[in-house]
């Protein structure tokens, strides 16, 4: 009979053995473990989808705990495209989305008789290739919007993709006269497969480069978030919230020894003819004809029918009228002059972090307030940080860029503060206003990157209205742009938009306010622009200034939804 000692040495060795060969197994799948895709589609690769992720293999990022994982799936689940039938090698562009062949119609009013204000439109849109044949499949990125320029009125109208080549375009009519239909082919369907490619397959082809300096001796070498493995890799993650930055090691001097960072050479690494997917005036951004009428009369609403607000999570959030932007929802929106603005801004400390659509805010406060002055900070022009001061109405602003990637002239590493630790440094609190928007210069990367920038600055967010319920913190969502081959590539209207869906859905519940900027430039007459002008920009001061002061009424205030009998 064996002794329990022996039985003991046996058992040992047997759980020996198996802790090695767990171990082993672990070691070997590791890169599998903490790289699985997250989303279900042809888009973006499915969780339980055996084809590894294309950038895994140099994107390095830290676990994210079950909870974070879970919201990802979700959030990447939410905002999946249509799908494309696979491309051809080569493109062959005749088969693909022509503006020029497709066409949309407005249906008649239903119940029948005239449009009255409060009335829904909808148009059918159809879509065709270059050989005029209707489209098949959806996937196609529409934009339309309803507007009359005399009245300086516009809002923008709600896509829904059939799937079947046709879509349907639904308008809110808030205004009574003319109302013209506006549709507008941003990209082909066969487009959106190129730019999530790009994004997953070559997140690397916006080169960054920064400056080592020792001495007299000086070396550059690539950055990025992601890096192929090619020679040794500096390590420069945020150590507070695991934001990954990477650089490559210079031949003689130490990863210390960086000292800047900077924009530097674009690669579009596109396939045979894809580039004829990103055509300006011709299948890119270019108005779609209507088939009959382009626009309708709307009378006044009837008699005696009250109208009731609309239904901001599936329409508009707002509308222009007489250039005025005018919310549909929540806090009124107020006109505010330089003394109104004054007077609403008197004893607060405005902390701005973001892009350089977010400096648009403090240069518009510098330029409309005339004693607010500019510190000189020796900041490089368009880097900032820029700051500001009313002393006498004890006005402080401040606006700083937002962590890496961000494409910028040279700037010092010592200025590159990422948004989430610039919230844990503010004490908040009633004088205090927070304004961030982050969007712009995440167009060449998966979804997963910005998900992850958008997490660790909510939980920054959380923390800051826990310690100080009564800070204001106001958030700039993305906006259309003019478009170029070079923009489409690196920061197209398709992937701001998949952006404006994620931040929605993160910030959502929480006591923050947005400011919807894709809808105010999107309904807006001027042109499209990365840096909207001035008429819109003010129109989204006043919007920033009804959240810090709701209750201060301007004299030039006038409230058009009240005086078309929208109720509030």
């Amino acid at each position: 009979m064996k002794t329990r000692a022996c039985i003991t040495r046996e058992y040992g060795t047997i759980f020996l053995f198996l802790a090695v060969a767990v171990a082993i197994f672990v070691l070997h799948n590791m890169e599998h473990l903490e790289f699985q895709p997250k989303v279900v589609s042809s888009i973006i690769y499915p969780s339980f989808l055996t084809k590894p992720n294309m950038h895994h293999n140099f994107c390095s990022f830290q676990p994210l705990s079950p909870e974070d994982a879970a919201e990802e799936r979700l959030l990447l689940d939410s905002i999946v495209w249509p799908e494309t039938p696979p491309l051809p090698d080569p493109l062959v562009v005749e088969q693909t989305s022509d503006p020029a062949h497709s066409t949309f119609t407005i249906l008649p009013r239903r119940g029948g008789g005239q449009w009255r204000v409060g009335d829904q439109l909808e148009v059918m849109i159809t879509v065709s290739d270059f050989q005029g044949r209707p489209k098949k499949f959806g996937g196609d990125f529409l934009i339309a919007r309803l507007h009359n320029l005399k009245l300086g009125a516009g809002v923008a109208g709600q896509v829904v993709d059939h799937l079947n080549g046709r879509y349907s375009a639904v308008f809110s009519l808030l205004w009574e006269g003319d109302a013209q239909v506006e549709v507008t082919l941003v990209h082909p369907s066969e487009a959106i497969p190129v730019l999530n490619r790009l994004n997953r397959e070559n997140p690397d082809r916006i080169l960054f480069r920064s400056v080592f300096r020792s001495g007299s001796l000086s070396e550059t070498a690539y950055c990025n978030v992601c890096l192929r493995a090619t020679q040794p890799l500096c390590n420069y993650t945020d150590l507070r919230t695991g934001e990954p930055w990477f650089c490559y090691k210079p031949k003689q001097l130490s990863c210390d020894a960086r000292i800047s960072h900077a924009m530097g050479e674009i690669k579009e690494n596109l396939k045979a003819n894809e580039e004829k997917l990103f055509r300006g005036g011709v299948n890119m951004k270019v108005l779609i004809r209507a088939s009959g009428p382009a626009s309708v009369t709307v009378l006044p609403k009837e008699e005696g029918l009250e109208v009731t607000r609309i239904n901001v999570s599936s329409g508009p959030s707002g509308y222009y009228y007489q250039g005025v932007w005018q919310a549909l929802g929540g806090t009124t929106v107020h006109q505010f002059d330089a003394s109104a603005t004054t007077k609403c801004l008197k004893g607060k400390v405005v902390n701005m972090n973001g892009d350089s659509t977010v400096r648009q805010f403090f240069e518009f406060l510098n330029g409309a307030l005339p004693d607010l002055k500019e510190f000189d900070l020796h900041s490089p022009k368009k880097a900032g940080p820029y700051m500001s001061l009313d002393y006498v109405n004890n006005i402080f602003v401040m606006s700083r860029f937002h962590g890496p990637p961000i494409r910028i002239v040279p700037v010092s590493t010592s200025e590159l503060h990422y948004i989430a630790n610039e919230l844990e440094r503010i004490s908040g609190g009633t004088n205090t206003v927070v304004i961030f928007g982050i969007w712009a210069h995440f167009g060449t990367f998966p979804m997963e990157i910005y998900i992850r920038r958008l997490q660790n600055i909510r939980r920054a967010v959380v923390r800051l209205l826990a310690r100080a319920p009564d800070t204001v913190v106001i958030i700039r969502t993305g906006n259309p742009k003019d478009l170029t081959l070079t923009v489409s590539l690196t920061n197209s209207d398709w992937h701001s938009l998949q952006c404006n869906k994620v931040l929605r859905a993160m910030f959502r519940g929480l006591n923050v306010h947005l400011i919807d900027a894709w809808e105010m430039v999107l309904a807006h007459h001027l042109p499209h622009n990365l840096h909207p002008p001035p008429a819109i920009i003010k129109n989204m001061i006043n919007v920033i200034l009804s959240y810090i002061c709701p209750q201060q009424f301007s004299t030039s205030g006038f409230l058009v939804s009240k005086a078309l009998g929208f109720s509030r």
